[in-house]
């Protein structure tokens, strides 16, 4: 029998657990652990779940999820949410666990609620709304990322530490897709393949994942290296507020041949990530430098599957690749929505990033994904949330 080490009831307020997001696969992780350790686990959506109660079907049972509000950040249900789960027990501890951009969060019904905020630090330092969030009496913080911690504690406020944990039994070099090669099945030989997995949504005139600095770079770069090769997993036309990747590449004079996008409906719905895995197995690289990153999924999943990374030299990235990996550096921009500094990735520091990964040993590296094991999920529930969450259900 499996001994119960959990007694509470938790709300994980974020992407609907099974999302094809960063948050959704998270929530994913943190519900099914939650449910197998004894919890009472329920999931409140800000994405991904509408109009009527649904279920999660965990290895371990089925949750309820809650489904989003008519706020777009369920500010207007998410606390009536929690109250409803824990009023099946009074008498048990309870907290609500959200792991989002916590600036979104208004409203005094948060007030009265045990949280633990998992939360991303991503600009120059922790801004404003956030460090207000932060502050509140009745909020535990729990920085994803090393930099997140030391940004928080820098202020003043006592911070926990979880990382985003990856599956290690997935993400490993994967030679196969879908019964092919994986090159075979990209239609590559022997190309230098640099590979990008960023959501394609930005906030009016900035796009936080750099796409203009990258795939400028990539044109400077390519001019000198014609078998480069650019697959961009993400969605090209900026459906989800994001840029026109198509018109872009046009203008810094990419040809069509020189980029390659993943079938839509894949990416849309969501692929299997034994066939994300095979892709970053064919990658050379990573690509992975924007204006700041609260953690980076993509850059230890790609590290697993034994791929460098060329990522940015400041917010969580430094602390989440290894000693192989290359990191560009930026120069700080004004971010007038969270007032506070993002910073922007040099054109030449990307160009000469990714001309020492051209001339570095091809191969998956031993070296990164010894250092992603690290962030195996079983391992970062052991080691780091089990302690936290006993804290939380006092």
């Amino acid at each position: 029998m499996t001994t119960r080490k959990l007694k509470g009831t938790v709300t994980v307020w974020s992407n609907s657990p099974g999302e094809t997001t960063g948050y959704g696969q998270q929530a994913e992780y943190l519900v099914n652990r939650l449910k197998r350790d004894g919890a009472d686990v329920a999931a409140s959506s800000n994405y991904g779940a509408e109009g009527s109660l649904k279920t999660f079907k965990t290895p371990y049972g089925e949750i309820p999820v809650y489904p989003r509000g008519l706020d777009p950040y369920s500010n207007d249900v998410a606390p009536m949410h929690h109250a409803h789960w824990k009023s099946r027990n009074e008498k048990q501890p309870d907290t609500l666990i959200t792991l989002y951009d916590v600036w979104v969060l208004k409203g005094k019904a948060w007030d009265s609620i045990n949280i633990g905020s998992w939360v991303p630090i991503d600009h120059a330092q922790v801004t404003p709304g956030v460090e207000a969030w932060l502050q509140k009496e009745n909020v535990t913080p729990i920085a994803m990322a090393p930099n997140g911690k030391r940004a928080i504690e820098a202020k003043g406020i006592e911070c926990e530490y979880v990382p985003h944990g990856i599956d290690t039994k997935i993400f490993k070099p994967t030679a196969n897709i879908q019964g092919m090669p994986v090159r075979e099945f990209m239609g590559l030989t022997d190309e230098f393949v640099i590979g990008m997995n960023a959501a394609n949504k930005s906030s009016g005139l900035i796009h936080r994942k750099s796409f203009s600095e990258n795939l400028l770079a990539f044109a400077i770069f390519r001019e000198r290296h014609p078998d480069a090769v650019l697959y961009l997993h993400t969605e090209p036309l900026g459906a989800a507020g994001g840029w026109n990747l198509i018109t872009m590449l046009q203008a810094f004079g990419i040809p069509k041949e020189a980029v390659m996008f993943p079938p839509m409906i894949d990416y849309k719905y969501g692929m299997p990530q034994e066939d994300l895995a095979a892709l970053y197995s064919a990658m050379d690289v990573l690509l992975a430098p924007g204006m700041g990153e609260g953690f980076g999924l993509p850059t230890v999943e790609a590290q697993a599957c034994g791929t460098r990374v060329i990522g940015s030299n400041w917010a969580a990235t430094p602390d989440l690749v290894a000693e192989d990996s290359w990191l560009v550096e930026g120069q700080p921009m004004w971010d007038a929505g969270q007032n506070a500094i993002w910073t922007m990735p040099l054109i030449p520091s990307i160009v000469n990033a990714l001309e020492q990964a051209y001339q570095a040993e091809r191969g998956p590296s031993q070296i990164a994904m010894d250092f992603a094991k690290q962030f195996d999920v079983d391992t970062v529930w052991d080691k780091y949330w089990l302690p936290v969450l006993k804290k939380l259900l006092k």
